[in-house]
C-alpha cells in the first residue's frame, strides 16, 4: 500500500485537476462565464426549486376522459366493421364501460362470426353475449396498462413542452395512480407554464359533412356538431358538422413552426412518411371538399381542398397572434397530451426564500468544515493536516460532479453535503487509528503505514458500501427532496473513498519517501 506506480500518480492528479476545472465555473457569475473561451467549462450547479424559487404544480390526469374516448373509438370501429361485412345490427352505443349492440340475426354462426371479427381488430377485448346482444369491454389488465401508458406519455409530453421554453432541470414525477408533480425552478412566468400545461394540443383532420345543417341541433350518425374558433358576422361562433372518423392525426407530425403568410401569423407543419401518405390520399379523393382542422375539440379552420397535397407539408391558418402561433407550434412539436390535465395544487416559491436557504446551507457547511479541520489537525497532527487537504479536495470533486452532470442541488442536497463533510474523514480516522495500533505493536513508520492501510481497507469498504446501498434505495424509491439528499450523499461517498484511499495515501507516501522519518507524529 506504500507503492504508487506512475500511472496511479498521474490518475490521482488528473482526477483532481479535472475536479478543479469543472468546479471552477461556480466561482463566477453567469455574465462572466459568457466571456470565457468555448473550451472552458461553463456549467454551474443547478439550484432546485427550494433554492432559487419557481413553480410547484400538482396535476391530475383525467383518465376517465381517455377511457371514454377509447370506448367511442371502439364503437366507431365496430360500426365500420359491421357495415363493411354487411351485418345487420341496432342500438350500437356505450353502456357503462362497454360497447354494446344487438344483432338482427342471433344465430350461433352469426354470433361466432361477429365475435371473431371484433376480437381480430381489438385483441384486448372481453366479448360476451346475452341472446342477440353483444357486449365488448376491455379487461382490467388492458385498462391498467393503458392508464400507466397514458401517465408516462403525459410526463414525456410535458417534459418536451417545458424544455422548449428554455427552463432547466424540470422535475416531473408520478404520484399515485393518476397524478403528476411538476417542479419548475427559476421560472419567471408561471402563467405561461400553466398555459402550456393546460392545453391538450390534440390535432386531428376531419372531413366536413356538407349534407347536414350545423344549426339543426342534431348531427347524422357518424358525425358531430363542433364549434369553430372563427366567428360569424353576428359575433356567434361558426359551427360545422364534421365526420367523427379521424382522417389524419397530429401524432404523425414531425415538425411545426410559426411563420407568416399574407402578413398573417400561420403555422406550417410537416408530416412523417405515414402521415404524408394519408394526407395525400385524403386530399386526392376529396378535391373541392372542406377539410376541418380540429384542435382540442374546436375547429381552427375548414379550408376547401383545391388540389391534392402530395408533399406532406401544409399550413394552419386562423385567428392567431404571433405569440399564440408560436405557443401552438411548441405544443404541436412536443406532441398531444393523451388526456386532459387538472391543476389540483399550485405553489410559487420566491427567490428570497431560496437565497435564505442557500445562505443557511453555506453557513452550516463552513461551520461543519472548520470544526472537522480543527479536530483532525489537533487529533492526528501532520497526518490530520493531510486528511484536511483531502477533505477540501473531496468538496471540490462533489461540486465538480454536480456541475458536470447538471444535477439539481436542493436544500436536502445541501444537508447531504454537510453530512458528507463529517463522513469524509471516517475512512482516514479508521486508517490513522490502525496505524497507531501498528506503531504500538513495534512496527516502523513504513510498515505501520502499509499495514494500517491494508487492514483498514476492508472495514472502509464495508461501511461505505452499506451506506451507498441505502443512498441508492433512497434515490430509487424516494421522491423530490429525498432524491436530492440521496444524490449528494451518493456522490459524497464515492469521492470521499477516492480522496481517503488514494489522495491522502499519496500525500503520506510522498512524505515518507522524501523525509524517511524515524517516527510518525500521529
Amino acid at each position: 500500500m506504500v507503492q504508487f506506480s506512475k500511472w496511479q500518480i498521474f490518475a490521482v492528479i488528473g482526477v483532481l485537476v479535472l475536479g478543479i476545472f469543472y468546479a471552477m465555473p461556480n466561482l463566477f457569475k453567469e455574465q462572466t462565464l459568457e466571456t470565457f473561451p468555448d473550451w472552458v467549462a461553463s456549467d454551474q450547479i443547478n439550484l432546485g426549486l427550494d433554492l432559487q424559487g419557481g413553480s410547484y404544480l400538482l396535476l391530475e390526469v383525467d383518465l376517465e376522459a381517455v377511457e371514454e374516448e377509447q370506448l367511442t373509438n371502439l364503437v366507431e370501429g365496430i360500426r365500420a366493421n359491421l357495415r363493411s361485412e354487411r351485418i345487420g345490427y341496432q342500438n350500437l352505443g356505450v353502456e357503462g364501460k362497454a360497447a354494446v349492440f344487438t344483432l338482427r340475426d342471433a344465430s350461433e354462426e352469426m354470433i361466432g362470426r361477429v365475435r371473431q371479427m371484433i376480437f381480430q381488430n381489438n385483441p384486448g377485448l372481453l366479448i360476451s353475449t346475452d341472446d342477440a346482444k353483444v357486449i365488448s369491454e376491455y379487461s382490467d389488465q388492458v385498462l391498467r396498462e393503458r392508464r400507466i401508458a397514458v401517465i408516462n406519455q403525459s410526463i414525456e409530453v410535458l417534459r418536451k413542452r417545458l424544455d422548449e421554453t428554455g427552463t432547466k432541470e424540470i422535475s416531473l414525477q408520478r404520484q399515485g395512480e393518476s397524478r403528476i408533480l411538476i417542479q419548475v425552478p427559476g421560472v419567471k412566468d408561471p402563467d405561461e407554464i400553466k398555459r402550456l400545461i393546460g392545453k391538450t394540443a390534440k390535432l386531428t383532420f376531419h372531413l366536413v359533412d356538407q349534407n347536414a345543417d350545423p344549426y339543426s341541433g342534431k348531427a347524422p350518425v357518424g358525425s358531430q356538431i363542433m364549434l369553430s374558433q372563427e366567428t360569424q358576422a353576428s359575433g356567434q361562433p361558426q359551427r360545422y358538422v364534421i365526420k367523427k372518423r379521424v382522417m389524419v392525426s397530429g401524432e404523425n407530425l414531425i415538425d411545426a413552426q410559426s411563420t407568416f403568410q399574407d402578413a398573417q401569423p400561420v403555422i406550417s407543419f410537416t408530416f412523417d412518411t405515414t402521415g404524408a401518405q394519408r394526407f395525400a390520399r385524403v386530399t386526392q379523393e376529396n378535391v373541392n371538399r372542406p377539410f376541418a382542422i380540429v384542435l382540442d375539440g374546436k375547429v381552427i379552420s375548414a379550408p376547401v381542398i383545391r388540389s391534392p397535397i402530395l408533399t406532406g407539408n401544409g399550413i394552419i391558418s386562423g385567428n392567431f397572434t404571433p405569440q399564440s402561433a408560436e405557443e401552438l407550434a411548441v405544443l404541436l412539436r412536443a406532441g398531444a397530451l393523451p388526456a386532459p390535465l387538472d391543476i389540483l395544487e399550485e405553489r410559487t416559491v420566491g427567490a428570497g426564500l431560496g437565497e435564505d436557504s442557500v445562505n443557511a446551507g453555506k453557513i452550516a457547511s463552513i461551520i461543519g468544515l472548520v470544526l472537522v479541520l480543527i479536530f483532525m489537525g489537533s487529533a492526528y497532527g501532520l497526518f490530520g493536516v493531510m486528511a484536511n487537504f483531502a477533505l477540501v479536495a473531496n468538496l471540490v470533486l462533489i461540486v465538480a460532479v454536480l456541475s458536470l452532470f447538471q444535477a439539481t442541488l436542493t436544500l436536502p442536497g445541501i444537508a447531504g453535503i454537510v453530512l458528507t463533510i463529517g463522513m469524509a474523514v471516517d475512512a482516514n480516522v479508521l486508517i490513522f487509528e490502525r496505524i497507531r495500533e501498528e506503531i504500538r505493536n513495534g512496527r516502523g513508520p513504513v510498515m505501520a503505514v502499509d499495514a494500517g492501510y491494508k487492514r483498514a481497507i476492508a472495514t472502509i469498504l464495508d461501511s461505505n458500501i452499506t451506506t451507498l446501498i441505502a443512498a441508492v434505495l433512497l434515490f430509487q424509491f424516494g421522491t423530490g427532496p429525498i432524491k436530492g439528499f440521496a444524490v449528494t450523499l451518493t456522490i459524497g461517498i464515492v469521492t470521499s473513498m477516492f480522496t481517503a484511499i488514494m489522495f491522502t495515501r499519496l500525500l503520506i507516501v510522498t512524505w515518507l519517501r522524501r523525509r524517511r522519518p524515524q517516527s510518525l507524529g500521529i
